[in-house]
């Protein structure tokens, strides 16, 4: 008989210890961006900002890490100019292309 794992068992998933360079952080953002979710654009940046560090982050943008950790929450909705900080200072770039 298979033995049954209760989901409260199982260890939380974190997506930034899975994005390793520019590439990864750069498929994951498709990947989110075909959702067309901007709540999970904005965690998904969360993401890559903790991946990448968010001390740096804050520095690069000149926005404090409070502001970001806000900013990139799941359920926040950041202004267009706060994830244009954000994206230019991880150094990926949105694209938009015809459906």
């Amino acid at each position: 008989m298979t033995k049954k794992i209760k989901i409260a068992n199982l260890p939380d998933f974190d997506p930034a210890e899975y994005l390793k360079d520019e590439e990864d952080m750069a498929a994951y953002l498709n990947v989110i961006l075909e959702d067309g979710d901007p709540a999970l654009l904005a965690a998904a940046l969360g993401d890559i900002a903790r991946a990448r560090g968010m001390t740096q982050l804050a520095k690069d943008t000149g926005l404090t890490r409070e502001a970001l950790y806000k900013a990139l929450r799941p359920d926040a909705k950041p202004r267009f100019d706060t994830i244009s900080k954000v994206c230019k200072a991880l150094g990926v770039k949105l694209h938009a292309e015809p459906i």
